[in-house]
């Protein structure tokens, strides 16, 4: 498996001119999160960190709330790439009872999900935050723009096909970085090397390439994520949660401006 790989292509340009050339095509295959030896899930992602997806994944679906909630994390028996099994420990596995007895859960991985009956759900496995950390909006912006997430993602440099999650720290330190195919899974990816680095409570900020949907919301909300940034524009249901999660919602204007939706206690000049 792969996470990017060469194709050949034709390209058409103006003019009817027909050129053969080679492109880089970023990879897309399954991956099977089994959870105390039963399927739990099925997720599209870009191969690569598939421990890490399956931490943050973990963490998000509420079946963890910390690395010590893991009792094993790893591929299956078999070795298979595409599968990754999940145990937890005997105290958290009788915590998440009721979630482990959802066997055919589908994940909230898919866009467009917007029913209130969702959206309390949703909001069950979370608490508004109380985090009341100071960024000053200066620097917030310069750091962003100074380590843009393309400068850091090799994936994208390679395929133009990537999205990417960034993970800071209160002083503005890097902390985590995820690559996929993926916005969600590229969130995942960050959480979860910073969730088992143990380096996640240090984390105040998620800068993210997309468009910032509810689940990317829910997924910050559940790692303790006060401030997110991204470089697009969120949706109304994402802002609706943000304010009832207490968080602080962000994204860049084309012209290089912050767009502050809500929370802007946090940002101070």
């Amino acid at each position: 498996m792969e996470s990017a790989s060469l194709h050949r292509i034709i390209r058409y340009q103006p003019g009817n001119t027909l050129l053969t050339e080679e492109l880089m095509l970023i990879g897309e295959e399954p991956l099977s999160i089994r959870v105390e030896n039963a399927p739990y899930a099925v997720v599209m992602r870009t191969p690569g960190d598939e421990r890490f997806l399956a931490a943050g994944f973990s963490l998000a679906e509420g079946l963890v709330d910390g690395v010590d909630d893991f009792a094993t994390l790893g591929y299956c028996e078999q070795m298979d790439p595409n599968v990754i099994a999940v145990a937890l420990t005997p105290r958290r596995r009788q915590m998440v009872a009721d979630l482990l007895e959802r066997r055919g859960y589908i994940s909230q991985t898919s866009c467009g999900i917007c029913g209130k009956e969702m959206l309390r759900d949703l909001t069950q496995k979370m608490a508004p935050s109380k985090d009341n950390t100071r960024i000053d909006l200066k620097e917030l912006l310069d750091r962003i723009n100074d380590d843009r997430l393309l400068d850091h993602q090799s994936l994208y440099r390679k395929t133009s096909s990537a999205h990417g999650a960034i993970l800071f720290s209160s002083d503005l330190e890097m902390t985590a970085l995820g690559e996929d195919v993926g916005r969600h899974n590229a969130l995942d990816k960050a959480i979860g090397r910073a969730l088992l680095e143990n380096t996640l409570s240090s984390v105040s900020i998620a800068a993210l390439s997309s468009r910032i949907s509810y689940e990317l919301v829910q997924k910050a909300a559940r790692a303790g994520i006060p401030i997110i940034v991204s470089m697009s524009r969120p949706t109304a249901l994402a802002v609706d949660l943000s304010r009832r999660m207490n968080l602080t919602l962000a994204c860049i204007a084309k012209n290089g401006d912050l767009l502050i939706l809500c929370g802007e206690e946090r940002l101070v000049r």
